[in-house]
């Protein structure tokens, strides 16, 4: 009796070892990879599978996008200016199989062609390029390395530059651009402001040519702007002077032109009514 209580107990944990050995639970992102006896028996989908044990060996493989950092690069441009530059990779499994059978490590081999792949694209752009058209550097960095992943069942999905780092030569040489650049702008600002200002000045010169007066009236909008500070200084331009002699003259001439075309029969009228004028005074 005792003999056969050993022999459940021992047919027991045997089973329930077995079971152990034979679950795998299959996440949601994940897909299982089964080789039988080393051989390919399929992939199983997320889930509660069971496996033989001994005999089938079971490797999960992630279907999740993976970011991948791509270590800072010493890299000489075309142009011969070295720079250091980074950026990020995003890759996601597409066929589980693949990326098994095909290549060993996934991870670290995506990481060691974007470095290298990283560093023939940006070397085949001058510095200029490499910091103005960002985007055309990552679209030919994914396209190459989704050509090369494609048979590794990986894809990959985004290419970013990161991070770009110059010289201190170089960046007190690009400042120094960058200020001429921006004192050439403000010249040319300053000599279209000045143009237009001439233009200007030359219409207003035109106008007060041919209405005198207009000027005049400028003068005194002067005087009232020199005199809005409570000013005891009161400056009179030397048109303005020459205006108010030049207006004397006009009012004399005006008196003078008057007193000549006075009638005849005005100066006898006055002669006759003076001495009745006299005549009744005596009376």
């Amino acid at each position: 009796m005792n003999t056969l209580i050993v022999i459940v107990v021992v047919v027991a944990v045997l089973v329930l070892l077995t079971l152990v050995l034979a679950v795998r639970i299959v996440r949601q992102y994940e897909l299982g990879v089964v080789f039988r006896l080393g051989r390919l028996s399929g992939a199983r989908a997320p889930g509660l599978r069971l496996i033989i044990p001994f005999a089938d060996v079971m490797h999960k493989v992630s279907l999740r996008i993976v970011t991948a950092p791509i270590q800072s690069q010493g890299i000489i441009t075309r142009d011969n200016v070295s720079v250091d530059v980074s950026a990020v990779a995003y890759y996601q499994v597409v066929d589980a199989i693949k990326s098994v059978l095909a290549i060993e490590n996934v991870r670290a081999a995506i990481d060691q062609i974007a470095q290298t792949t990283l560093r023939k694209v940006v070397g085949q752009h001058s510095l200029d390029q490499t910091l103005s058209e960002t985007d055309k550097i990552n679209l030919d960095i994914r396209k190459i390395l989704d050509g090369t992943t494609v048979e590794w069942g990986v894809e990959v999905t985004l290419v970013e530059l990161k991070d770009i780092q110059l010289p201190d030569s170089m960046k007190r040489a690009m400042a120094r651009q960058a200020e001429a650049e921006r004192e050439k702008r403000a010249k040319i600002i300053n000599a279209e402001g000045e143009s237009l200002a001439a233009a200007a000045l030359g219409e207003a010169s035109d106008t007060m040519m041919a209405h005198p007066l207009a000027l005049q009236l400028r003068n005194l909008q002067s005087l009232v702007e020199i005199g809005v500070d409570k000013n005891t200084t009161v400056v009179f331009p030397a048109p303005l002077m020459s205006t108010i002699s030049e207006l004397g003259s006009f009012i004399a001439s005006e008196q003078a032109s008057a007193t000549r075309v006075l009638p005849p029969s005005s100066d006898k009228n006055r002669r006759t009514a003076a001495p009745g004028g006299a005549a009744d005074a005596a009376k």
